[in-house]
């Protein structure tokens, strides 16, 4: 497995990262185990989950997935590095969520126990919130930066305008800065192109982008004449509603079907060809790449290993072009 630098800093990330989103929900405690045994196995050192975990669960069940990666993690707690985020609502109050100084604090101790960890090597905010200013909230990490509860400081979900303002203040208050930014980025949401992923290069900021396979769309495993199956992201929960209008319409399903063409010509597993078309952006640092059972990790880390032509990455970048514009009307 190939290592990249974490941003501007020292630290080196495996070039696949692993998501643990499903655990606790679409997969049980032994498959959690299993799939990150797996993922191990394959050299991914990186590991990504969140307070908010599992994905499609309520407010009771906030953090299962930490406390399950934390026990998977006891005795080998230093061959990995550990990232995790806090913004969601983790309680019934209005300080419960945000980032607050207030909630930052108490959702890091929070994790660190359900991690069974004395650090963080990367928290990050796992959205941007307009009622509180930018100055408190990078006050805060930086307090857990100096504290030694956190290493490494990052975002997700931020608008460009947010990324920007954030570094801007961070580096005016000199403040522990954001390494690293986490957004979707898939063949079918290509928006960040345009001035995210411009902006995180010009500044050394590490792009961990989610949803590299599209909920799943790209592998072809969904039709559009049915309806979603059962166990999917599209019929998980309270993330079913999210997940079927970013991706469930005839224009996603038209270029899917293109792409599984253009993928069986190639002799290439459309899972393969998926993460390796965003890994082949010189802006991406490490893709996160999740799984419900341990034996679908094989074709993700197999992408590592495949070098685009650059014909093959030209006629993906033609056939998915659209999607680097925005949402058209529907």
């Amino acid at each position: 497995m190939d290592h990249a630098r974490l941003g501007r800093s020292g630290l080196q990330v495996s070039r696949l990262c692993l998501g643990t989103m499903t655990f606790g929900l679409q997969s049980d405690e032994s498959t959690a185990f299993a799939i990150l045994d797996r993922a191990a196995e394959g050299g991914i050192d990186f590991l990504d989950t969140s307070d908010a975990y599992p994905l499609g669960g309520e407010l009771s069940t906030r953090g299962i997935t930490e406390e399950i990666l934390g026990r998977w993690l006891r005795g080998k707690r230093d061959r990995f590095i550990v990232a995790t985020k806090c913004f969601a609502p983790t309680g019934p109050a209005p300080f419960d969520g945000g980032n607050s100084r207030k909630h930052i604090m108490s959702a890091v101790d929070a994790s660190l126990r359900r991690l069974q960890t004395d650090y963080i090597d990367l928290y990050q905010l796992h959205g941007y919130d307009p009622n509180t200013p930018i100055d408190e909230t990078l006050s805060a990490l930086d307090d857990l930066v100096r504290q030694g509860k956190v290493r490494y400081t990052g975002c997700s979900n931020f608008l460009t305008y947010q990324l920007a303002r954030a570094v801007g203040r961070s580096e005016t208050l000199r403040l522990a800065r954001f390494d690293s930014v986490q957004p979707r980025y898939n063949l079918l949401f290509r928006q960040i192109e345009r001035e995210l992923l411009p902006l995180c290069q010009e500044e050394g900021l590490a792009v961990i982008p989610y949803n590299p396979l599209a909920a799943g769309l790209l592998t072809g495993k969904h039709k559009r004449s049915s309806p979603p199956g059962e166990g999917t992201r599209f019929t998980l929960g309270t993330a079913a509603k999210m997940y079927s209008e970013r991706y469930w319409h005839d224009r996603e399903f038209d270029a899917v079907e293109a792409f599984l063409g253009l993928a069986k010509s190639h002799g290439i597993e459309p899972t393969t060809l998926a993460v390796a078309w965003v890994l082949a952006n010189p802006a991406v640092t490490s893709p996160i790449i999740g799984a419900s059972r341990p034996e679908q990790l094989k074709a993700s880390v197999a992408a590592v290993e495949l070098k685009l032509e650059p014909a093959l990455k030209a006629k993906l970048d033609e056939l998915t072009h659209e999607f680097r514009m925005g949402d058209a009307p529907r």
